[in-house]
């Protein structure tokens, strides 16, 4: 696997080229198939995981069956850094969108690099911080933002992420199902799907299978607002 992804990490941003070598050394690796679990909600572990290439799903399951997503995540992106601080069972589980290969960590071998390392340290910290904001803003999107706004934001963030741009647009290949995009933004798949049939109508953005083609970015960060 290509280790320049881990320069993406929040973990490794402040570290010399030497040290993520030897950080790299006593990490592991792990390939998923497109559907399969890496662990779920409520299984013990103590590493934590950066993607390497693909994407993958964190989601939580309700008593009452329902599933929500809270996040996608890419290359660069880590999760499962919860366990290292407090030994516990998993907070959520962690499913391939795509075929997806992810670098690990353990605990042990983190908290020795964390020693006199105050790089390391803070780039947990500032990881830890922006897990901590996202999900502050999504309590407050529950709350105070529409469906169609929340479906804005959401694929303004994708796109941020995953777009590429064209001369037509920002396309967008998400990998998401119309079901999993409903759970992202916490609403039912049809009332997500008008939202973006609305969109679509107002030549905002074209639908296109598990992606999409943002036309008119601006108007849909206002949307979002």
């Amino acid at each position: 696997m290509d280790t320049d992804v881990l320069r993406q990490a929040p973990l490794f941003s402040a570290l010399d080229d030497e040290a993520t070598m030897a950080l790299r050394s006593s990490m592991g690796t792990v390939k998923l198939r497109r559907g399969e679990v890496l662990f779920h909600e409520g299984d013990s572990g103590d590493k934590l995981y950066i993607v390497a290439d693909g994407k993958v799903k964190l989601g939580r399951t309700s008593a009452d069956g329902r599933e929500n997503l809270l996040a996608i995540l890419g290359p660069g992106q880590m999760f499962g850094e919860l366990s290292l601080f407090d030994p516990g069972p998993r907070s959520a589980t962690v499913t391939a969108v795509t075929d997806t290969a992810f670098f690990s960590l353990s605990h042990d071998d983190l908290l020795r690099w964390l020693e006199g390392r105050p790089g390391v340290a803070h780039g947990l910290l500032s990881q830890l911080a922006s897990r901590l904001r996202r999900a502050n803003d999504v309590v407050a999107d529950l709350v105070f933002s529409d469906v169609p706004g929340r479906v804005a934001k959401a694929l303004l963030d994708l796109a941020d992420r995953f777009g590429r741009t064209a001369d037509d647009g920002v396309h967008v290949h998400h990998d998401l199902t119309q079901e999993e995009l409903a759970q992202l933004v916490g609403a039912s798949r049809e009332t997500v799907n008008k939202a973006l049939a609305d969109f679509a109508s107002r030549g905002w953005l074209r639908l296109e299978p598990r992606s999409v083609v943002l036309m008119d970015v601006e108007r849909l960060a206002r949307r979002a607002r």
